[in-house]
């Protein structure tokens, strides 16, 4: 059979396990047959329920797939086979199932989506807790994060959604009859997950997810049918909002409105004007939207010029039920403009009613919201404009009667172009002034009878009243173009700055270390203030103390700053040096908000690093316990029957019995020796208290002394006496040279013993020494992990140390300023490089330096006499080694 179209899906949507859903899509899969279609079960999860069970026969299956996964045998979708079968319908349960790893798909919804774009009609299942948007819900009422979740979209790109519903006490009266889990589960299922309270609470989410999704159809039915009318399916309060100091009231109102119906919806909706230019206070604005948003509803601002058309347009869009509105602020006067918003909307409803509020600021007048004309004209260009817009029709007048005028029109336009000028210049108010002065003058100079401000003929009474009007017209519409003008250059001077602020804190550290300075310094220069800074306080009533300051004396609290800007109740930016105008708050609101981001980022960091530190602690303080409980254990046992033997009355030891009991002991002895030193060790490098002494070390006097803990002949020693001294501690060096050397000779073949070299870089100004041994080395991906504390490479016997002795040779060479790394030995093996910074120039080879095992240089420090105690069969902890094959690195 070859499908074309894309498959549709009906999925049976269930608020619990139990309530039926497989049931249900079992019998609509009966009833397609009966119709004649062809339905073939995919996957169906009977969980043992014998009526459900029943339905499937008389279906046709497709067998599962057989999956092993770690030893055990798993069924799944056979998806390959039911795209060849490619039935018209396929039942397929468990939407939000997890497919067993090694399946083609993580998901099966990912399956169910192959089989829609193959053309196959899907029938499934799902759970209102697997839903991905509602898993922080369901676990905060059940207690339990449901691990396997299905995307919202998935689900809601559904054609058909079915609830199946069933009431709490029906579905634990199921439950207890055993009709939902085998009987040894339902008491614990009873008492844990279907409680009453947690079914209620689940089938109200599934019914109010149902119902939104409902109601998108219904919007997209109007849409396509071009429906304007409303339908009252569902209560949905439209509240408009000015910007004025009414709308908390009215939000509040409307608030309580939507609360009175079940499931009802808060909109605000704010009409700006198209022009771009303000027309309601922008702060009011903000306040209010927080203020819808942390009362369940949404906030909306939409474009128009008319508000009362705008609002209905926008209530009528959202299938609104009921409007709210304040009474008007206008004096009675001011109805002569027009019948008002209120007025309008309630004439032209039709059936949505319209509340309209009362207020404390009504009829008080709207107020005037300041609107700076052109702002940045400068006080030389305002002046100017004043002059020519006062003194110039005069003088123009004075100049024109000393010639023969050309005519009353042409001395007209001269006039209007003086107004035009005087309006570039000066703004609107020179040019109005202009307007009025030369209409004077034109009346006269110009205008029979002439020297008198009284017209003879009526055409020329109607050329200067057209002449100021028109004068008065051209310079409004020049001032309201300058105004754009001037509101498109600040809207890209704002957006500029805006763009840097974001550049700034892209490029800065993760944990805006640094970047909350460079924010504040920023926001001082762009507004020009002397100090500024970010004050937070414990809550909503205690003392403010600086986050991050920029500038000299920065203000110690809000009553201290010529400009404050709160975050919240607990985070306030404040300026001081100038008072800022309300365009200017705007947008430091912005550089507020990204402040309080990055303050909040760098305490997350801050914990983030705490958490990380606190992790590693518990990882090093676990993996000790596995040494002392087994690695430390081991030597001690072996002690332990040592002594316990030579104390045995019954028993007489001969001399050479006794000789190798004592020889075992003193061996246990020193291996525990070095087990616990190296835990010291690594113990002071993760609490970083090695603090080495540095100064110029002969290598000759040094490294010999690292042969004292393996057989003799093991190691040769190739370092010339020519060689520069090392700026070391000897204490700490000839520890990283014995935890390599007895590594390297650990693991290396017997009869091949290790090179131990030395060299000078001469172009680097540093010695490196070279342990290379003829082992079977490390593979390149692994040799990074041998020096991690706790690893053996490969599979090093857990007798041969706690995984510490190249952890702990590393960390004390970096302590010196050194290096340690691994490399491959040319022709096999493992060549590990120490690398140290030559010690400068002024004490000859020869000299005797510091003893190298000297109280001063660290309490880390092993004497020469206990290396020579090293035993030859000693294991000296990890060499996370060499091994001829890969390996996989592990916890000791």
């Amino acid at each position: 059979m070859v499908h074309t179209a894309r498959g549709r899906l009906r999925i049976y949507l269930g608020a619990a396990p139990g309530v039926g859903k497989t049931y249900a899509m079992l019998a609509e899969a009966h009833r397609r047959t009966d119709r004649g279609a062809e339905v073939v079960v995919g996957f169906v999860e009977t969980h043992g329920r014998a009526r459900t069970a029943e339905l499937l026969d008389g279906l046709e299956t497709v067998p599962r797939r057989t999956v092993v996964h770690r030893g055990a045998e798993f069924t799944e979708l056979d998806l390959d086979a039911l795209l060849a079968r490619s039935p018209a319908v396929a039942l397929v349960d468990e939407l939000a199932h997890t497919n067993v790893p090694g399946s083609r798909n993580a998901k099966r919804w990912q399956d169910v989506e192959e089989l829609l774009a193959a053309g196959i009609d899907v029938v499934s299942t799902v759970n209102v807790q697997h839903l991905e948007s509602l898993g922080d819900v369901v676990e905060g009422i059940t207690g339990v994060r449901q691990r396997e979740t299905v995307p919202d979209e998935v689900v809601r790109r559904a054609e058909q959604i079915e609830l199946v519903d069933m009431s709490p006490q029906a579905l634990r009266r199921r439950l207890a009859h055993g009709n939902v889990y085998a009987p040894e589960k339902v008491d614990a299922a009873l008492a844990h997950y279907f409680r009453l309270g947690n079914l209620t609470a689940l089938r109200e989410l599934a019914l109010l997810w149902t119902a939104d999704r409902v109601d998108e159809y219904l919007q997209r039915y109007r849409a396509e049918q071009g429906i304007q009318g409303t339908w009252q399916a569902r209560e949905r309060i439209v509240v408009g909002l000015t910007g004025g100091p009414e709308g908390a009231t009215l939000i509040r109102r409307a608030a309580r409105i939507a609360a009175r119906t079940s499931a009802g919806e808060l909109l605000a909706v704010h009409i700006s004007r198209s022009d771009g230019l303000p027309g309601s206070s922008p702060q009011a604005l903000i306040e209010q939207r927080a203020l819808v948003e942390s009362l369940g509803g949404t906030f909306h601002s939409v474009l128009g010029d008319d508000p009362a058309a705008g609002l209905l347009d926008f209530a009528r869009g959202v299938n609104a039920t009921q409007i709210v509105l304040g009474t008007s602020r206008r004096k009675v006067w001011q109805y002569v403009y027009g019948p008002g918003v209120g007025y309008t909307v309630t004439r032209d409803s039709g059936d949505i009613d319209v509340h309209m509020v009362t207020h404390e600021h009504a009829a008080r007048g709207r107020g005037r919201i300041p609107i700076r004309r052109v702002t940045d004209l400068g006080r030389t260009r305002t002046v100017a404009g004043w002059l020519i817009g006062v003194a110039g029709p005069p003088l123009l007048a004075l100049l024109l009667t000393g010639f023969s005028g050309p005519g009353l029109s042409t001395d007209m336009l001269l006039f209007l172009s003086l107004t035009v000028c005087a309006a570039l210049v000066g703004g609107l108010y020179p040019a109005i002034a202009s307007a009025l002065v030369s209409s004077s003058a034109l009346n006269y100079y110009f205008a029979p009878p002439i020297h008198t401000f009284t017209i003879a003929q009526p055409e020329n009474i109607v050329a200067v009243a057209i002449f100021a009007a028109v004068g008065i017209a051209v310079a409004t519409v020049v001032d309201l173009a300058a105004r754009r003008s001037h509101l498109a250059a600040r809207a890209q001077a704002e957006a500029q700055t805006l763009s840097a602020l974001a550049g700034t804190v892209l490029r800065g550290a993760p944990s805006g270390e640094g970047v909350l300075t460079a924010l504040l310094e920023q926001v001082r220069e762009t507004f020009q203030q002397e100090a500024v800074a970010l004050l937070e306080r414990a809550d909503a009533h205690g003392a403010w103390q600086a986050a991050a300051a920029v500038g000299p004396r920065p203000p110690a609290g809000p009553e201290q700053a010529d400009v404050d800007v709160p975050v919240g109740e607990r985070l306030a930016l404040v300026l001081r040096g100038r008072v800022l105008p309300a365009a200017d708050r705007r947008m430091l609101g912005a550089f507020a908000n990204q402040a309080a981001v990055l303050l909040e980022r760098r305490r997350l960091a801050g914990e983030a690093a705490a958490a990380r530190r606190e992790a590693e602690g518990n990882r090093i303080r676990t993996a000790l316990l596995a040494a002392v409980s087994h690695d430390l254990r081991t030597p001690l046992a072996g002690i332990k029957a040592a002594v316990s033997s030579l104390r045995a009355e019954d028993v007489e030891w001969d001399p050479e019995d006794e000789a190798e009991l004592l020889a075992g002991i003193e061996s246990g002895a020193d291996r525990l020796d070095h087990l616990i030193n190296n835990l010291l060790d690594m113990s002071r490098l993760q609490t970083g208290t090695v603090t080495p002494l540095l100064q110029p070390t002969d290598l000759d006097e040094v490294v010999p002394f690292v042969l004292g803990g393996v057989p003799p002949g093991s190691v040769r020693l190739e370092v010339a006496e020519s060689l520069p001294m090392v700026r070391a501690d000897a204490g700490l060096l000839e520890r990283v040279l014995a935890n390599l050397v007895e590594n390297a000779v650990k693991y290396g073949p017997p009869g091949s013993p290790v090179l131990v070299k030395a060299e000078l870089l001469e172009r680097t100004g540093r010695v490196e020494l070279r342990v290379v041994d003829r082992g079977p080395g490390v593979p390149e991906e692994a040799r990074e992990r041998i020096f991690a504390p706790f690893q053996r490479h490969g599979d090093a016997p857990r007798g041969a140390g706690v995984g510490l002795g190249l952890a702990v040779a590393r960390g004390f060479a970096e302590a010196m300023d050194g290096t340690v790394t691994a490399e491959d030995t040319p022709g096999g093996g493992l060549t590990v490089v120490v690398s140290l910074p030559a010690a400068p120039p002024g004490r000859h080879p020869g000299e005797t330096p510091a003893t190298p095992a000297t109280p001063a240089t660290h309490e880390a420090h092993e004497t020469h006499e206990a290396h020579e105690t090293h035993k030859a069969h000693e294991t000296h902890e990890t060499h996370e080694t060499h091994e001829a094959h890969e390996r996989k690195a592990g916890p000791a």
